[in-house]
């Protein structure tokens, strides 16, 4: 649509990322269109009889009325294909690594760059043969991504079903180049190595299907205590300096699933800066290749337009169900929900709808559960089975867990892992407290754990009984002092501490400590149990419980025992 043209849409207000422009007509709801002469990104949120309304992706400063807005005639998507992982988005999918090639460490408004490297070629595998009916969702191909993951090529479920008429011998393509064709019976359709999907629309499935499988992290506190499962959602609301950040990249690192999906929406330029430098040189344990090689990253930093905020969550989560659609188990770290939140909140008062608490749209509720919905476990359009597990950190402001956007988190998510400001201020990692979360998952996965220890769920219920008893007695303590409880009730609160210190508590420093397998969880949970019904039994003195048991040995325990040690982990104890 040109410039001159007389029909042209254009600019009659502006409002911040909020633009309005004439001739409603000739758009639909989702467009992505292209604001003023500088051609910025936008998406049109509303239709009105006169106008249409734009939210608009980049700074609007300098725009002004009388400008075209011209429409894609698509919806705002993503570009799915090879090259991917390893690669660093803005929250509109821009590749970061590309743009600051061409225009420097500055995002220039209005610049076009694809998503995926159009010249770079790929090793294509044909999997699929000529002649074939195929259905949405059927694997074409395979191309070897990177040494960690092998991308799979699938007809693009916006495709109708039909039969195969040719497709391409194995062989290095672009992105450009077709490799097949389909009749599908209303015309013949090219078939590339890359497919475009809406990010607001979910990729179809299948069928979902019950969680029975661990997303296992390797922090005792998680998989133990308050486990989530593979295609599970858990929130982590925590003050400043509480430690989520830091606790999504170690489960980034070491949780047990295919791809990572990292998206730091809204978060601090430092803050993201450091990731960005740390996981290209973190380790993959499994495999000793870069983490990043099986990582997706989206930076949108608090000073970029904060309208991206709101379209990279579901620019990320639409990456994390292309990869699920492939048969992978895939983690989606978003850091932070709250942020994603107030975008939504800064979009609402630009278009004057009605506020509700605390300011947020009345609608906060419903995005929330779009997007913690879009997580599950799957059995995908080809017949495979895949996840997405979608872990939200949230911001409360002052750590005031009352807010809305913690509160209407936690009415969508089975996971909850409240983070606590004085264990944080105590070096406590991770500082997760054990009496203000909960996981709904644990029938769920009891069977699974059953298979590593018959008496997993009454040893993990036992410690976490003495844990609310040892809370009571601390009240007490508080208010009477120690002298005023009984020589068993002493004995818990060493117990208690033995829990913390012993099992919750672990070193991201420590080679042996930094991960522990479901193995060693369940050897020192049936250790520590074992241990605590002793004490509690013995009619010894309290002030004699903690040398007769070697308590300071056992706290120790962690660190000196590996997850491929467990057979010397009793002998070690009792040396």
């Amino acid at each position: 649509m040109s410039d001159s043209a007389g029909n042209s849409p254009r600019i009659v207000r502006i409002n911040g990322p909020v633009v309005m422009c004439d001739r409603s007509e000739q758009f639909s709801m989702g467009d992505r269109v292209a604001v003023g002469h500088l051609r910025l990104v936008g998406e049109v949120i509303r239709i009105l009889p006169a106008m249409a309304v734009v939210q608009v992706y980049e700074e609007t400063t300098s725009l002004q009325v009388g400008e075209p807005v011209r429409s894609s005639g698509a919806p705002l998507s993503v570009l799915l294909g090879p090259g991917l992982l390893a690669a660093i988005f803005d929250g509109i999918q821009r590749p970061l690594d590309a743009i600051a090639a061409k225009c420097g460490d500055f995002i220039s408004r209005g610049i076009e760059v694809p998503a995926l490297d159009m010249e770079r070629r790929w090793p294509f595998r044909p999997l699929a043969e000529a002649g074939n009916t195929l259905a949405a969702g059927s694997i074409l191909g395979e191309v070897q991504e990177n040494e960690a993951i092998v991308h799979r090529i699938m007809l693009p479920p916006s495709f109708a079903s039909g039969r195969l008429l040719w497709i391409a011998e194995a062989g290095d393509y672009r992105h450009v180049d077709p490799i097949g064709e389909i009749d599908t019976g209303q015309g013949r359709q090219p078939l590339y190595l890359m497919q475009r999907w809406p990010v607001r629309i979910r990729l179809p499935v299948q069928r979902r299907l019950k969680p029975g499988v661990p997303l296992i992290t390797g922090q005792r506190t998680i998989d133990t205590f308050f486990s989530i499962a593979k295609g599970g959602t858990a929130a982590m609301p925590g003050g400043f300096g509480t430690g989520k950040t830091v606790t999504q990249h170690n489960l980034a690192k070491w949780c047990d699933a295919d791809i990572i999906v990292y998206i730091g929406c809204g978060e601090r330029g430092n803050e993201m800066t450091g990731v960005l430098n740390d996981f290209p040189k973190l380790v993959d344990p499994r495999s000793n290749h870069p983490l990043i090689e099986r990582t997706v990253m989206i930076a949108n930093t608090s000073n970029m337009p904060v309208a991206a905020r709101e379209a990279s969550i579901y620019t990320g989560i639409t990456i994390a169900e292309y990869y699920r659609d492939q048969g992978y188990d895939v983690a989606l770290m978003a850091d932070s929900t709250s942020r994603w939140a107030e975008a939504l909140r800064e979009i609402s008062g630009r278009l004057e709808e009605m506020p509700a608490e605390e300011g947020f749209p009345a609608y906060l509720p419903t995005r929330t559960a779009e997007f913690y919905e879009r997580a599950g476990r799957v059995e995908t359009l080809a017949g495979a089975v895949g996840s997405v597990t979608a872990i939200g950190a949230v911001s409360p402001p002052g750590g005031d867990f009352s807010e809305p956007v913690t509160l209407h988190t936690q009415r969508f998510v089975k996971a909850y892992w409240a983070l606590d400001k004085g264990l944080a201020n105590a070096r406590f990692f991770p500082a997760i407290d054990p009496l203000a979360s909960y996981s709904e998952y644990g029938a769920d996965l009891a069977q699974w754990w059953r298979s590593v220890d018959g008496d997993w769920r009454q040893h993990r219920d036992e410690l976490l009984r003495l844990l609310l008893e040892a809370d009571k007695l601390k009240g007490i303590v508080r208010i009477m002092g120690e002298d005023g409880l009984a020589d068993r009730q002493r004995k818990i609160l060493l117990c208690d501490r033995l829990i913390k210190e012993g099992f919750l508590q672990q070193s991201a420093f420590s080679e042996k400590d930094r991960y522990a397998s479901p193995e060693k969880q369940a050897a020192m949970l049936a250790l520590f149990v074992e241990t605590i019904r002793c004490i509690l039994d013995d009619i010894a003195p309290a002030v004699e419980i903690a040398a007769k048991y070697r308590l300071d040995r056992l706290i120790r325990l962690k660190d000196a025992i590996g997850s491929d040690e467990l057979e010397q982990m009793r002998a070690w104890v009792t040396q």
